[in-house]
């Protein structure tokens, strides 16, 4: 644990997947209760707390914590002749890590210290002040729980690792390059590319969900070829035509064949997975799936040799790996996720200590991958 606060470098820039998914859940620190009470929220955004004459709000964020002080009225306490220490312990770890609180002038007590590792994560810290006007000489003393909040980026990660494929096409998220933004009636909607931005505004109603129109029909002549071409139902793993004529699934604008209708509601409950299942092995554009596997880029932005910062083009990726080989650990848990290069191919790992390992034997962690199920992409 104690890489979180001292490897500095080990910032997240996106997912993942869970990214992108996997920093947002929500842990417990031990000896704490999970389900906190509901706090009241101060003037920055941050967790009131009165103590005797006084109202201390703690505000957390990737860029350290503050403490702004008040009265009972909600005016603010002078803090410049005040001081502090804090001590943090993150959770599932019983280390605390000490730091000092000093006034910033511009009216809190602050500790600069980088968070950004421990996005999504829960801290528990200990708070002494003295020398607080109207605290009548007295120190004061309280604990506080919080979470560390999640960064932009971190938190469009795991809306485009939830959201998976684009409404409107259907397509996987990433798989046209980095996903696109679009305000729908005040929500945000990814979508594969800036093709698709038209028929999104032309009909805001129809993919304000961000899930695809999945319409069903049934098979025409017109459609033999492409039937022929699939072959078998994705769900049941049948034949077409083997249950009478193949029902059709226009997921966006991409169709899916299945045997009956009881294979549905698969489809219509996980469609990114069916559209995988059929489509894993047809062209799908630059960062998408061609017949050599998975594709993506490099990465252009190094955070040192080998070592590269993921963009939301790998969220469907690092959604399928969620572990990193070396260590066994999820993606986001040690800064992560970042992107190696293994013999010309794609592995997301949970920190840039974990890259040497993959450089010596990428072999290897390609077969731990390929073990869990996990084929890596193809970088070009």
């Amino acid at each position: 644990m104690k890489r979180y606060l001292l490897s500095i470098a080990c910032t997240l820039a996106l997912s993942v997947s869970t990214v992108v998914a996997q920093t947002a859940h929500d842990h417990a620190v031990p000896g704490m209760n999970k389900t906190q009470p509901a706090v009241a929220v101060g003037p920055n955004h941050g967790s009131i707390k009165s103590m005797g004459e006084l109202q201390i709000e703690t505000v957390v964020s990737q860029a350290g914590i503050q403490l702004f002080v008040y009265d009972r009225t909600g005016k603010a306490v002078a803090v410049d002749q005040g001081r502090g220490a804090i001590s943090v312990r993150v959770e599932g770890n019983a280390k605390r890590y000490r730091y000092n609180l000093l006034p910033d002038g511009k009216g809190s007590l602050t500790t600069p210290v980088n968070l950004s590792q421990l996005a999504g994560r829960q801290v528990e810290m200990d708070v002494r002040l003295v020398g607080i006007a109207s605290s009548g000489g007295d120190t004061v003393a309280f604990t506080e729980v919080a979470t560390v909040p999640l960064s932009e980026t971190q938190l469009a990660a795991a809306a485009i690792a939830r959201q998976k494929i684009c409404p409107v096409s259907g397509k996987p998220l990433g798989s046209m390059g980095d996903p696109v933004a679009v305000d729908v009636n005040g929500q945000t909607v990814y979508l594969c590319c800036a093709g698709c931005v038209n028929a999104v505004k032309s009909n805001p109603a129809k993919y304000a969900a961000g899930r695809p129109q999945i319409t069903v029909t049934t098979a025409t002549t017109a459609d033999a070829a492409a039937i022929a071409k699939q072959k078998v139902c994705p769900v049941m793993d049948e034949p077409l035509g083997g249950m009478g004529t193949p029902i059709k699934v226009m997921v966006g604008d991409k169709p899916i064949f299945l045997c009956c209708k009881g294979c549905i509601k698969k489809v219509q409950a996980e469609p990114a997975k069916y559209l995988k299942m059929v489509y894993g092995t047809e062209e799908m554009g630059s960062a998408g799936v061609g017949s050599g596997g998975n594709f993506v880029s490099a990465g252009t932005e190094a955070v040192r040799e080998g070592v590269f910062k993921v963009s939301a083009a790998d969220a469907p990726f690092i959604a399928a790996q969620k572990m990193c080989p070396v260590m066994d650990e999820p993606l986001a848990g040690m800064g992560g996720p970042y992107k190696v290069n293994a013999a010309g191919k794609a592995i997301y790992i949970c920190c840039p200590g974990c890259a040497k390992k993959i450089a010596a034997d990428p072999e290897k962690y390609l077969a731990v991958l390929q073990s869990q199920g996990v084929e890596a992409p193809v970088i070009k």
